[in-house]
């Protein structure tokens, strides 16, 4: 029997040895953290004003260069601003234009202009970007693709000048080689000026178009593209279906940058043709380039610049929305 007690008080010992502790619901679950002082520094913190007051003399430089003119350009617009006294006139600037004959003409000679430079541009620098991407000279290609766009317009304008030349022009030659041009020059015919002007601006800019596209075709997904092709699509079909909705964003915006160029740049059309011959080339800028300051009539150049300016930003959301509508569909 003291055996058997002994077993008893052994297994009790056992048990409240083993036995899980009560813990006090007084006692948190979790310890708390220390909340560590901090260091002692010699350079505190500077305060949000101390930045605005190192960006102010650079952002005050700004507008004056942006803001002051684009305020005295809409003041010019309702003046006379010729080489007289300057006279207040209203919106006489704006209605003289509604029946210029070269105004209106000049719209019509930018948007041709602007619409084959951007067709051609889109569609050769696309085509030069799908050829390059991935190929074993990648690098020196998009070298040498590039080094049109590095030259200044006005120094363009005077190689294809030369170029042009009716007497040792090389393409001048190759022109007519091919029957393309008769004994005149390819600028002082008016029926092929217009192209002349067009394919410089197209050798010169769809670089930028190529360069552009590239880096969209890099960020194309290759999942989706192989397998699109394990279902049987077609290349073709796989561009149309994958490629192209992964360019939309990229090119809205190398259509937007060549878009509001044309509208800006007039150097090369100066050098090449100055506008003729007999207004064949004069579109809306270098009619206001004339006004201006051939002419000096900075009125009604300053209501002519206004005007395209609001044209410029119309036509640009346009574009905008037509480039976003597909990207928005293929969500």
């Amino acid at each position: 029997m003291t055996e058997t007690l002994a077993h008893a008080g052994d297994a009790d010992e056992a048990h409240d040895r083993f036995r899980a502790r009560k813990v006090s619901s007084e006692v948190e679950a979790r310890p708390l953290s220390a909340k560590l002082s901090e260091p002692k520094t010699f350079n505190p913190a500077a305060r949000k004003a101390y930045y605005f007051y190192l960006m102010a003399p650079a952002i005050a430089l700004l507008a004056f260069i942006s803001l002051y003119p684009f305020f005295w350009l809409i003041i010019m617009a309702f003046q006379k601003g010729d080489m007289g006294p300057v006279e207040w006139v209203g919106f006489k600037n704006f209605a003289d234009l509604a029946s210029d004959g070269r105004f209106l003409s000049g719209w019509v000679l930018l948007l041709k202009y602007s619409a084959m430079c951007l067709f051609l541009q889109v569609g050769i620098g696309v085509l030069l970007a799908i050829i390059v991407n991935g190929s074993r000279y990648e690098k020196f290609l998009v070298t040498a693709l590039l080094m049109p766009m590095m030259m200044a317009p006005a120094v363009a304008g005077l190689l294809w000048m030369f170029l042009y030349n009716g007497t040792f022009g090389w393409y001048h030659w190759i022109f007519q080689s091919l029957g393309i041009l008769g004994s005149g020059s390819i600028l002082s015919s008016a029926q092929t000026s217009m192209y002349a002007i067009v394919l410089v601006d197209v050798w010169q800019w769809t670089p930028l178009i190529t360069l552009i596209a590239l880096a969209g075709l890099k960020r194309v997904p290759r999942d989706q593209m192989e397998a699109n092709m394990v279902d049987g699509a077609s290349p073709a079909r796989n561009f149309v279906a994958i490629v192209l909705p992964n360019l939309y964003p990229v090119l809205l915006i190398a259509v937007l940058l060549r878009f509001m160029d044309n509208f800006r740049f007039i150097d090369h059309i100066l050098v090449l043709t100055g506008g003729g011959p007999a207004n064949s080339t004069k579109i809306l800028p270098v009619y206001l380039f004339e006004v201006a300051f051939k002419f000096f009539d900075l009125g009604r150049g300053a209501a002519i610049a206004l005007v395209l300016l609001v044209v410029t930003i119309i036509l640009g959301k346009i574009l905008v929305g037509v480039f976003d509508r597909p990207t928005t569909g293929g969500r």
